[in-house]
């Protein structure tokens, strides 16, 4: 996702959100919310989680040679996380991508949210749910297959954000170096926007090995969502076929990022790469409540032979190319991840689809549940 918003977070407020959520709990509920990592292992396939945000702190795999990386970027320590305005690895709602305005109107009452984005609102407001602590319900971190499960009540107004919702999000090492997540939320009281997205930054090298440039991307899309140079939806949704964006073939990120925009700097210069919204195939009727999985993208990495199939059952995701990030992040182990140092795949419903009525609806109503299931299948 493109330029994130800056965050006035200090590490104090981990301390202050979990005893807040824990207060007059007893011991095991205390526990379930204090900040912490927790990793899941299958043989040598791991990830490590954090309840802060639900961050995917890492995931390590073998390559072609056995050679075992870490191939999400992140940081070593929660601290860096809460102070950080990345979003790596982050689950981010309420409703992830821009909401043009900060405003929408359901049912002919309009909200106001908070801006974070210029005027606009990027991934929930300053304090989505990548910026909270979540509740570990269930940890097993192995066996054939290891999970965790984590969940958020949000309440009512938070953000802006009509009515109370109870988000759940598991990761589950589900095969051989099969890594599942399932999202799903509640809505109590009121009608709401629902659009979560797991915002992971892949550079199957390895986190810090260099760009993502000659990484090949093949998207099951046949059609994108234009935006403007804010990038916000122009509420067309285009064919690709001859124009840049077409990557239904499997493509090296490098012949097509500087051809694309991918925003604009502080300054107003034009950043090039992909922060483009997809429309998947075979989802023109899929919504918020819907269950069937589709083939979405595939990443391959020539140097390590790792590759990336991604499975899920929203209408679009969101393809970006770490456009925005500089040679000042420093990540795990102090390495600069650097411009294109990764790449995001954020299954989701359309950005700003509050405000276009033609987009696949993201409206989550009392007594609906919202199902977001996502499938990574690696391979070397």
């Amino acid at each position: 996702m493109a330029r994130p918003a800056p965050l006035l977070l200090l590490l104090a407020a981990v301390c202050l959100v979990a005893a807040a959520s824990a207060g007059g709990a007893d011991a095991a509920e205390r526990k379930a919310t204090t900040v912490g990592v927790y990793e899941l292992r299958k043989g040598d396939f791991s990830i490590r989680v954090t309840n802060w945000g639900a961050v995917i702190m890492s995931v390590v795999l073998p390559d072609s040679r056995g050679k075992l990386d870490d191939v999400v970027l992140g940081y070593d320590t929660i601290a860096e996380y809460v102070n950080s305005s990345t979003y790596f690895g982050a689950l981010v709602g309420r409703v992830a991508n821009r909401i043009a305005k900060a405003r929408f109107v359901l049912d002919g009452k309009a909200y106001h949210l908070y801006p974070n984005d210029g005027k606009n609102t990027l991934h929930g407001g300053h304090r989505g749910f990548s910026n909270v602590t979540w509740t570990v319900k269930e940890h097993v971190g192995g066996g054939d297959a290891p999970y965790i499960t984590l969940y958020y009540h949000s309440f009512d107004g938070e953000q802006g954000f009509p009515g109370a919702l109870d988000v759940y999000v598991t990761y589950q090492l589900s095969g051989p170096y099969v890594l599942s997540v399932h999202m799903n939320a509640t809505a109590a009281g009121k009608a709401t926007p629902v659009n979560l997205a797991q915002h992971s930054y892949w550079n199957l090298g390895g986190a810090g090995s260099g760009d993502i440039l000659g990484n090949t991307v093949q998207l099951f899309a046949s059609r994108y969502t234009p935006v403007d140079a804010e990038l916000i939806p122009t509420g067309q949704v285009a064919p690709v076929a001859g124009t840049p964006y077409d990557l239904r073939a499997p493509t090296p990120v490098g012949a097509r990022v500087h051809l694309v925009m991918g925003g604009l700097s502080k300054t107003g210069a034009t950043i090039y790469g992909f922060d483009t919204n997809y429309a998947v195939d075979g989802g023109d009727d899929v919504d918020a409540h819907a269950h069937a999985l589709r083939r979405v993208a595939v990443v391959q990495d020539g140097k390590s032979g790792r590759s990336l199939e991604l499975w899920a059952n929203q209408p679009g995701v969101q393809f970006y190319t770490g456009n925005f990030l500089t040679a000042d992040v420093k990540g795990k182990g102090g390495k600069a991840y650097g411009q294109y140092g990764a790449l995001c795949l954020e299954t989701q419903g359309f950005p700003d689809a509050v405000n276009h009525p033609n987009f696949p609806s993201v409206i989550v109503r009392p007594g609906q549940v919202y199902k977001h299931e996502m499938m990574y299948k690696f391979s070397f």
